[in-house]
């Protein structure tokens, strides 16, 4: 049945796909569809951070067929196919498993992490990569990206021996930053600003938090209680824009106040 219903949706891709399919599916590219698969993908965390099981269903379903879309680009130009995708996958996560479908035997969450990422760096050697940044996506969200960076160049040496010399580099950014903004110069304080950022991440990585994630919550966090406020105002009659400050200061208390996380 799962079968069938794979190869069912491999079958709509290539009608859609094909001389007499669909005119907007037939003319996307790569290029084209570069919007929609990053589209896809939030959409499927904002699922999850719901905790819908139906709507998560939808959204892994839409993800989904953005991976056969680009696929079937690729089969169409003599590339490779869904088939050729999925064995690729299955061939790399048997050989990233060797604890598992080979001899030998891992105990802990961490000794699974260590081995994977030696054998990652085994087959970047192979691959002829000649920086240890490589392979990390240009295309990845800012503060996602700076943690992926900050963790491959600390699995080189790379790093502050401790959290406090983090800290201190972060004062010497804030300093800077508002030096760059008393001078009045831009492009100085977009660059300070950037160097802030980059410091938190690495505080981040230090206590190993997912610096988007914890950014994305704090985001979704600010949502509810603005809406709150909203609200609030709406039932005075008002307009949020009118309402004096002070009052919109003691609705956003209310809403931390009902808020499961402070």
């Amino acid at each position: 049945m799962k079968d069938s219903a794979f190869k069912k949706l491999t079958e709509i891709v290539d009608t859609l796909m094909s001389e007499n399919g669909c005119p907007w599916d037939k003319v996307q590219t790569r290029e084209s569809l570069k919007p929609f698969l990053v589209e896809e993908v939030y959409e499927t965390l904002e699922a999850l951070d719901r905790n819908n099981p139906e709507e998560i269903k939808d959204e892994l379903g839409d993800l989904l067929y953005q991976i056969l879309f680009h696929a079937k680009i690729s089969e169409n130009r003599g590339e490779f196919n869904i088939q050729d995708v999925v064995q690729c996958i299955s061939e790399k996560m048997v050989r990233r498993h060797p604890h598992v479908f080979q001899e030998g035997k891992l105990e802990t969450p961490d000794e699974v992490v260590t081995q994977w990422e030696e054998i990652k760096k085994q087959e970047k050697i192979s691959a002829n990569r000649k920086s240890a940044l490589d392979g990390v996506p240009k295309h990845l969200p800012g503060l996602l990206r700076a943690q992926k960076l900050q963790k491959k160049a600390a699995k080189q040496g790379f790093d502050w021996d401790e959290i406090t010399s983090v800290f201190d580099k972060l004062d010497e950014e804030v300093a800077e930053f508002k030096e760059a903004i008393l001078s009045g110069k831009e492009t100085n304080i977009q660059a300070e600003l950037g160097d802030i950022l980059f410091v938190l991440v690495n505080i981040a990585k230090f206590k190993k938090i997912d610096a988007e994630e914890a950014l994305r919550t704090t985001n979704n966090k600010f949502i509810q209680r603005f809406q709150y406020i909203e609200q609030q105002v709406a039932k005075q009659g008002k307009e949020l824009k009118d309402t004096p400050l002070i009052e919109l200061e003691q609705y956003w208390q209310e809403a931390k106040g009902t808020s499961a996380s402070n």
